[in-house]
């Protein structure tokens, strides 16, 4: 339930248009609904301003379609992440208006465009292609929070210029978020050239001794530069999240 939605119920109550049994069972799902299997937080968008957002990894297609549909009836914005295709495919069938896209592998269903907020755009920037699956789950998460995202890709450390070509419009961003695998030293760079909060997002991408991600995420917890904040290994969706509070401190919404 959004704001808005409580909003309108005690502004009936308050004009006698609806009595306070029927107040009662519209905000009955606070702060939860249980479904059995999940207990589904619908109260979260109007504490945090972003709503629920599902895991879609380990869950099945039926349960994806039951929590979005119920989170579509309750009119906020559904967001899948961790989809693998087929699983996507199957979800659709029970929801039409799902939105799968495959490179971030994110399921949408968007009722309610979220209004303009922050201080400026979230730049999402990937070292290399092998990271943009990470990297779009995070701008795709941030577009639906509500901010303006702008992206630059294929810049990793291995050609600095192709950096230093874009630094302009590094400058332009209010909150920067890199994404790295192998050595994962792109966040450090960044960090050193700009005075901007950067979100650092280890990727699983690299040879043996990458650890499946270990070892960016150990390089960006020990980076050189100052202030970089880290989420988890192929944490999209988090640092997505990150940013978006970040962008929010001290703004007003339709600044961003």
């Amino acid at each position: 339930m959004t704001e808005e939605q409580i909003r309108k119920i005690l502004d009936k109550l308050a004009a006698g248009q609806l009595d306070v049994p029927a107040a009662m069972t519209r905000l009955r799902y606070l702060p939860f609904e249980d479904l059995g299997f999940a207990k589904l937080d619908l109260h979260r968008n109007l504490r945090r301003g972003v709503p629920e957002v599902v895991l879609g990894e380990h869950k099945s297609a039926a349960q994806i379609a039951a929590i979005g549909a119920r989170v579509v009836r309750a009119g906020q914005n559904l967001i899948v992440t961790r989809l693998s295709p087929e699983k996507a495919q199957e979800t659709r069938r029970k929801l039409r208006a799902f939105d799968y896209r495959a490179e971030a592998r994110l399921g949408l269903i968007v009722k309610e465009k979220a209004k303009p907020i922050g201080h400026g755009p979230i730049m999402v920037i990937s070292a290399g292609t092998s990271d943009i699956n990470v990297a779009e789950e995070a701008a795709l998460c941030a577009e639906v929070f509500g901010n303006r995202v702008t992206r630059l890709y294929d810049v990793g450390v291995a050609g600095l210029h192709r950096l230093s070509a874009g630094l302009d419009s590094l400058a332009e961003a209010a909150v920067l978020i890199v994404v790295a695998g192998m050595e994962g030293a792109l966040p450090s760079v960044v960090a050193g050239l700009l005075d901007k909060p950067v979100i650092a997002v280890p990727t699983s991408v690299g040879y043996g001794t990458a650890f499946g991600g270990l070892t960016a995420l150990l390089g960006m917890l020990n980076s050189c530069s100052s202030g970089v904040t880290v989420v988890n290994i192929d944490n999209g969706f988090g640092a997505a999240l990150a940013a978006t509070l970040i962008n929010r401190v001290g703004s007003t919404r339709g600044s961003g």
